[in-house]
């Protein structure tokens, strides 16, 4: 199984956020941008006043599972920032609605 490439540095997460295309769902907020490279790097956010770490790591993981699982579907070659919506509920992070998020977002921003 191939590991998912990451933004790591915030210049990055910057770049991707001013220059990037966003689309935002009731959940997560997708931001996108080239990056003319043959995959894509994605990169995960969740600010600290959502909760705590525990919590936040798991809105992460659930994010990047989701990822995992639809990347095969989607364009390559974009850098992507996902953000959690600060309005949404914690308790509404479960998988199955991220995940119909994401594709939502996705085919929005027509890279399915």
């Amino acid at each position: 199984m191939k590991k998912i490439k990451t933004l790591k540095k915030n210049y990055e997460f910057k770049n991707v956020l001013s220059k990037g295309k966003f689309f935002v769902g009731k959940y997560i907020i997708i931001y996108i941008k080239e990056n003319h490279k043959k995959e894509n790097v994605i990169g995960i956010a969740v600010n600290t006043k959502i909760g705590k770490a525990v919590k936040r790591n798991r809105i992460k993981r659930v994010i990047r599972e989701s990822y995992r699982i639809n990347k095969e579907k989607l364009k390559k070659g974009k850098d992507i920032v996902f953000l959690w919506n600060k309005n949404a509920k914690i308790t509404d992070a479960n998988f199955h609605n991220i995940n119909k998020e994401m594709l939502d977002l996705f085919d929005k921003a027509n890279m399915v």
